[in-house]
């Protein structure tokens, strides 16, 4: 199919290319040999009168056509892929269908057991692909490469529809023994204790980091992990605290020698939410899968409105 003489079926390849910026690599997403790849491109160089890719050393790089391109490339693929999944009604039981989970370790910890627990319980023959969160997780589903985004509130973009799930306090953990267990923590404790913090491995943010860096805290830090469930773990047998949800706390606490203690300074609560592509609200698969996972959010802690700062 042609549109203003240049082959709609180009459109996926040139997504791929620009997303990619390879041509060995955009074949290989695409199951099509690296050959018919770069004869795709010569097409697509010839239709639109620029080279697109260019070869700089041992990398391509877009030109500036290529780069006012790749976005509303983008969105025009996302715009037909809702469409064609948007069935007129959705059976779970009955599916094939893979959903798209852009998420962190806390909320694979925390919240996705119970969405898979339920999905079990009611025969759900789907399947889950769950992403790690980066640095601006909204990108990722405005490109069409999320179903459903679960991110603290502040995380979320106003482009496109979301929901609050619930809400987490953050809490010190330390080890039983440790001097510091069984007592409030005062801030001159928390300030001179070595603490174990979390920084993530994909750019992403923390925003137990930010917050502490709001308050003015500077921690004195001795072990870095890349997971805030691990944190915990890396406390037992030592003197250290590490700042973590409360979620995280109370599941490591029942098979852990661990004393919880409440942070030693007001802190914002954590308010998880989900997000979906404005393009997608009316997709009954999305629509199911947002109502299975606020029914897994409701066995978590409840959404107190008072306890939730504006945005």
């Amino acid at each position: 199919m042609r549109f203003k003489q240049l082959d709609l079926n180009l459109l996926v390849a040139l997504d791929n290319l620009l997303a990619l910026q390879s041509v060995s690599a955009a074949a290989e997403r695409m199951n099509m040999s690296q050959s018919a790849m770069s004869n795709a491109l010569t097409r697509l160089r010839t239709y639109f009168d620029d080279q697109l890719l260019v070869q700089v050393g041992r990398r391509m790089e877009l030109t500036p056509r290529a780069v006012s391109m790749q976005a509303p490339v983008r969105d025009i693929l996302v715009r037909i892929e809702a469409t064609i999944d948007t069935a007129p009604e959705f059976d779970p039981l009955g599916a094939d269908r893979e959903f798209s989970i852009l998420l962190s370790d806390y909320s694979l910890t925390v919240l996705m057991p119970r969405v898979f627990a339920l999905a079990h319980e009611i025969g759900a023959n789907v399947r889950f692909r769950l992403v790690p969160q980066t640095a601006h997780p909204y990108q990722l589903l405005e490109k069409g490469e999320a179903d459903i985004l679960i991110a603290p509130e502040s995380y979320v973009s106003e482009d496109h529809p979301y929901e609050r799930l619930y809400i987490d306090e953050y809490v010190c953990v330390v080890w039983s023994e440790s001097p510091l267990a069984g007592q409030p923590i005062t801030r001159d404790a928390f300030a001179k204790a070595g603490h174990a913090i979390m920084v993530p491995p994909n750019s992403a943010g923390s925003l137990e980091a930010e917050m502490l860096a709001r308050l003015g805290f500077e921690r004195r830090v001795e072990v870095r992990s890349f997971s805030f469930s691990t944190l915990p773990f890396l406390v037992v047998g030592t003197n250290r605290i590490a700042t973590v949800h409360r979620q995280v706390a109370d599941m490591a606490a029942q098979h852990l020698p661990l004393d919880i203690q409440p942070l030693p300074f007001p802190a914002d609560p954590l308010v998880q939410t989900m997000q979906w592509h404005s393009y997608r609200d009316a997709d009954p698969g999305i629509s199911w899968l947002r109502e299975l996972i606020l029914e897994a959010a409701k066995g978590l802690k409840p959404i107190d409105p008072e306890n939730i700062p504006d945005r």
